[in-house]
């Protein structure tokens, strides 16, 4: 690993007036598992990935770290509060269950017990080309993806094109299923960002994943309260059982009643560059009996796969889990 230095920023402006002074070769760190023993310690870089030189430490600001009530029984969590606090927090638990869930899904207690949630949403993906030294791919402001004509088992079924990444966050899916936003803070100010307009897939930027732009940064994030008579679920198919990222994974959040669907969402992880919100799928189910409905709706997720040469298994474990998370929130 190349030398850096290390700033605390006190103040969420303190850090985005840093980013703004050092420029691209500057980054944000909180539990850096991802970005100082991931992309730094393997040496990620390319013409549109510079090194970077100065990392800006935010676990500093205090306004950016815990859990907090918000308005209309909502709850706002800092995006440099761990993950640990947060599966472990009795109000997140006994709110939104899915995202406890998803969280505690996350690597290991070790890690989560450094990891924070801005970290886990915005870590970069984990395609052994684009983190291989030897491969300029696209991500890294190459011109191919290998991915293409490789190994892509892992790879996205859905959205691909150009990159064929998959989204690597749990939280991030839970986060798109609960309708959750995000503030974000830059020179001029804070803005909100709902999650369904958060995410960047490959044909809008492939440099990046997110609308985050270099000097701005993820203050936190607002969870609203789930509407009356909704249950939400989560699974996650892993290649193994500890510390691995997501072969597919469902969060769903469903309003029901007398088992008949009214409104809900169904997000997909480990199949498609950004969270994956399965509208196909719950434009089906309005209005129907969920444990009659719900196998043929899963059914639709294939009319818009698109699978690779060695991935088409991916489209088989998707409709199945979707089925089966959304039935088990009847349970």
């Amino acid at each position: 690993m190349k030398s850096f230095e290390l700033h605390d920023a006190r103040t969420v402006q303190e850090a985005v007036a840093m980013l703004d002074k050092f420029g691209p070769t500057s980054k944000l760190v909180a539990g850096g598992s991802d970005l100082v023993t991931g992309v730094m310690k393997d040496w990620v870089v390319g013409k549109g990935q510079p090194y970077p030189e100065k990392l800006i430490d935010i676990t500093t600001i205090p306004e950016m770290v815990g859990i907090k009530a918000a308005a209309n029984n909502g709850v706002t969590i800092g995006a440099s509060t761990t993950l640990t606090s947060i599966e472990e927090s009795d109000m997140v638990v006994k709110g939104w269950p899915v995202l406890a869930e998803s969280i505690k899904s996350v690597a290991a207690p070790l890690i989560r017990n450094f990891a924070t949630i801005g970290g886990n949403i915005n870590q970069r993906p984990r395609c052994w080309f684009y983190r291989g030294e030897n491969f300029a791919c696209y991500k890294k402001g190459g011109d191919f993806c290998f991915a293409v004509t490789g190994d892509n088992r892992f790879h996205a079924i859905i959205g691909g094109e150009l990159c064929y990444i998959v989204h690597p966050s749990d939280s991030a899916t839970a986060l798109l299923a609960l309708n959750a936003s995000a503030q974000i803070a830059n020179a001029t100010g804070e803005r909100t960002v709902q999650f369904d307009n958060f995410f960047a897939g490959p044909r809008e930027d492939v440099l990046r994943e997110n609308i985050l732009k270099a000097n701005e940064l993820m203050v936190s994030v607002t969870v609203p309260a789930l509407a009356p008579n909704t249950k939400t679920a989560w699974f996650k198919l892993k290649d193994r059982q500890v510390y691995d990222f997501a072969v597919v994974s469902v969060a769903a959040v469903v309003t029901a009643e007398a088992g008949v669907w009214k409104a809900g969402r169904i997000v997909l992880g480990g199949v498609s560059p950004v969270p994956y919100r399965a509208k196909v799928v719950e434009d089906a189910m309005v209005g129907k009996n969920i444990k009659d409905g719900i196998k043929a709706a899963a059914a639709l997720l294939r009319t818009v796969a698109r699978p690779m040469s060695l991935n088409s298994y991916k489209v088989d474990v998707a409709v199945g889990l979707i089925e089966r998370t959304v039935l088990s929130t009847l349970a």
